[in-house]
Order: structure tokens, then C-alpha cells, then sequence
């Protein structure tokens, strides 16, 4: 069952078409990773499907209702560490459930559950910056999680993390959508990470961004970095980065 439709979407900024007639179908329960050239529209498609930006034409609905803004049924974690400094890493899971008016009890106890799932079980006290930077995406995501919402967007959570801690937060985020089953759309330029994390790759062509390929990942769950070293993930990561060798090529030529 599609849980998301995205339907002749276009952004257009000023005389830029950054993002031409896009279709996309997600389904529920779904790891759809987008890979794609700088520039290509990739975080454009999420912020619009986020409510964030509005489309210049084309519509987005995720259940049947057309997205017209932010809502908590959409869950969102940025490059960038968003957590508010003056609040603890309880409070700022707490927040979105605070901001619905959830009683404190169910709170606490959902907050300190999802802060157990990101390993950060003894950090509730301890604010965003006597953290690690993998520690406050760890809490970014814990307090996304904490909503319950019917989809995680994700534009390149990991992206400003040191390889190392990189692949400890993608078997982490894999390992908790594996529990969860929350369907996620994650955008990433690493194509092992792509291949790793979805159950689709979607790939976009060169500005006016549209998608140019969506294949399926064939490999089984729980997933284990091994899988790396199957003949499935080298064959799907060699056809994937052809498709965005081309994009990238062509990219460059439009900018020169």
C-alpha cells in the first residue's frame, strides 16, 4: 500500500527550474534512499514533501491528503545539527510531545525509550554541546522517532560525520528502522550508504532534477556490513555509479 504520491511536482525558483515533473510512489514501511548530483533537487523534493517548500505545480499526499505544510506526521533530521543549546537531550526530545500537549509522564517515558534505542541512555541530562556531533544526530533522530511519525525524512544526517561514526549511525538508523518499520525517505551522495540502507534507490538526473532510475535492493534483512562484500551490492553499487557519473558529467557541462 502506498503510504506516499508524488505527482507532476515541479519547483521552479525565480527563472531556475530546479525540479521538473517529478513522480515518485513510497510505500509503507519502505527505505527509499535518492542519489544524484549537487544541485540536482534532491533536498528539494524532501523539503516539499516535508511541507517545507510548496511545489510550482504537482501535488504531494502522503495517506490520501494532500501535503499543503509541516505536520507531525512527517519527521524531519537535517545535515546540520538542529537541537535547541539551551534545552537537555531530554527536553529536546520531549519537545514535539511538550508542543502537542502530551501529558509529562508519556513523555519522559517515550522520550528515555527512543534515547535508549540511540544509545544514549545516560545523556538525558547533558546538553547539545558536551556532545559529539554523531551524539547530537543520535538525539535529532531520537526526537523525530518520538513523534511516532508515519514518515522519517532525512537529508544527509550523516553527512558531516567522520567515516567511522558514519557507519556506526547507519547500522544504528538501519537496525532501529528494521524494529520500527518507520518508512523513510533519505537523501544521500555516498553510494554505499545508498545501497546499504535502502530497500529502493532512486536516482536523479542533473539539474532540472527528475528521477532518471529506481531500483530495488535486493539484500536481505537484518542487514550486516558483510553484505558490502556480496556480488548483489557490487553489481547494483557499479550500475548506480554509472547513472551518477553521467548526471554529474552533465552537470558540469551545464555549468561551464
Amino acid at each position: 500500500m502506498n503510504i506516499l504520491t508524488v505527482r507532476g511536482v515541479e519547483r521552479r525558483f525565480d527563472t531556475t527550474l530546479a525540479l521538473q515533473a517529478t513522480d515518485l510512489d513510497v510505500a509503507q514501511n519502505e527505505f527509499i534512499t535518492i542519489l544524484g548530483p549537487s544541485g540536482c533537487g534532491k533536498s528539494t523534493l524532501l523539503r516539499i514533501v516535508a511541507g517545507l517548500d510548496r511545489p510550482t505545480a504537482g501535488e504531494v499526499r502522503l495517506d490520501g491528503h494532500r501535503i499543503e505544510g509541516p505536520g507531525a506526521d512527517r519527521g524531519m533530521v537535517f545535515q546540520s545539527y538542529t537541537l535547541f543549546p539551551w534545552l537537555t537531550v531530554l527536553d529536546n526530545v520531549c519537545f514535539g510531545l511538550r508542543e502537542r500537549g502530551m501529558p509529562r509522564a508519556e513523555q519522559l517515558e517515550l522520550a528515555h525509550g527512543f534515547l535508549a534505542k540511540v544509545g544514549l541512555k545516560g545523556f538525558a541530562d547533558h546538553y547539545p554541546k558536551q556532545l559529539s556531533g554523531g551524539m547530537q544526530q543520535r538525539t535529532a533522530l531520537a526526537r523525530a522517532l518520538a513523534n511516532r511519525p508515519r514518515m522519517l525524512l532525512m537529508d544527509e544526517p550523516f553527512g558531516a560525520l567522520d567515516h567511522q561514526t558514519r557507519e556506526l549511525m547507519q547500522e544504528l538508523l538501519l537496525g532501529i528502522w528494521e524494529a520500527e518499520r518507520t518508512t523513510v525517505l533519505f537523501v544521500t551522495h555516498d553510494i554505499d550508504e545508498a545501497v546499504f540502507m535502502g530497500s529502493r534507490v532512486v536516482v536523479m538526473s542533473a539539474r532540472p532534477g527528475r528521477i532518471k532510475l529506481d531500483r530495488p535492493v535486493d539484500l536481505p534483512h537484518p542487514r550486516h556490513y558483510a553484505v558490502k562484500t556480496t556480488p548483489v551490492f557490487s553489481e547494483l553499487k557499479a550500475e548506480l555509479m554509472e547513472a551518477v557519473r553521467a548526471e554529474v558529467i552533465a552537470a558540469q557541462a551545464l555549468a561551464g
